[in-house]
């Protein structure tokens, strides 16, 4: 099985293509993965392929092909006519009118209703499984920062880091950052009587990977509630999950969304998601996308 992934270079998107890439080779051990970069992929050379039906730089005819991110769409489409064997697969609700492909996977978000090609999840795909390893006692904090719909306070984030060192004394405490997170933050967290509780990485020291091996490890992930897909994957590891509320600019489906999944308060800026069994979404996916049993 070949599956061909137009990339757009994005981590998170990438994420998202591996984490459905993983769960089909769970399902299928022989399925084969060739990422293909935008600038490999202009339009004028997809077009002209509609005549030869065939890409040079294409090593097998795909099977499946998959898009995530706005720029990619139109060249996925144009890849399924070249190959109309090939099922196209867009991770997000699409730019193009959903009919353009066979499958379209949405977090549940996005308003898209479900079908049996529009497959509605919660929250983006991620490659994280529950892999047993947590520890009892590892917290994990995962700061984000201003976005769209949330606007950084201080103040907040530094009382609710205090209130979780407090509240659990004889646990490790693990604290990280985000590019998005102030540069001055971690300076003015050293200055708290607290600090010396915590062991603190700043996301520009941490290798590709770490944060989702420190989900893996910790049995409990705070984290900021602008950071809705850290909420989503610390949730697919199969860790206990606590949002950090931080000031909202704007009400929408992504704030009424974690209202809904964060209605445990156990302080004022700290709110626990119910401990569920963990999510398998990309397993769920995989097996629509492949004609499988989701059970």
């Amino acid at each position: 099985m070949q599956i061909v992934y137009v990339s757009d270079g994005k981590a998170g998107h990438r994420s998202q293509a591996l984490g459905l890439f993983g769960a089909i080779k769970r399902k299928v051990p022989h399925a084969q993965l060739q990422e293909l970069p935008l600038d490999q992929l202009s339009v004028l050379s997809l077009i002209y392929a509609f005549w030869t039906h065939r890409l040079s730089y294409l090593e097998h005819a795909p099977d499946y092909i998959v898009g995530v991110g706005s720029h990619t769409h139109l060249r996925v489409w144009l890849l399924g006519k070249i190959y109309p064997k090939a099922k196209t697969i867009i991770l997000m609700k699409p730019s193009l009118p959903i009919s353009c492909f066979d499958y379209t996977v949405v977090p549940a978000h996005d308003g898209v209703a479900a079908s049996p090609h529009v497959l509605v999840t919660q929250g983006a795909l991620n490659p994280l499984q529950n892999e047993q390893r947590h520890v009892t006692g590892r917290i994990l904090i995962a700061l984000g920062g201003s976005s769209k719909r949330h606007q950084w306070n201080e103040a907040q984030v530094l009382k609710a880091i205090e209130q979780i060192v407090q509240q659990h004394p004889q646990s490790s405490v693990i604290l990280t950052t985000s590019r998005r997170t102030p540069e001055n933050f971690l300076a003015h967290l050293g200055q708290q009587s607290y600090a010396a509780r915590l062991d603190i990485y700043p996301v520009e020291r941490t290798p590709q990977g770490w944060i989702f091996e420190q989900m893996q490890l910790a049995d409990t992930v705070y984290v900021t509630e602008d950071s809705v897909s850290m909420i989503f994957e610390a949730q697919t590891a199969g860790c206990r999950v606590g949002v950090i509320a931080i000031d909202r600019l704007k009400s929408d489906r992504i704030t009424h969304m974690i209202d809904q999944l964060a209605h445990d308060q156990i302080t004022d800026v700290i709110r626990l998601l119910h401990h569920a069994a963990p999510l398998s979404e990309a397993d769920r996916v995989a097996s629509q996308i492949l004609g499988l049993s989701s059970s």
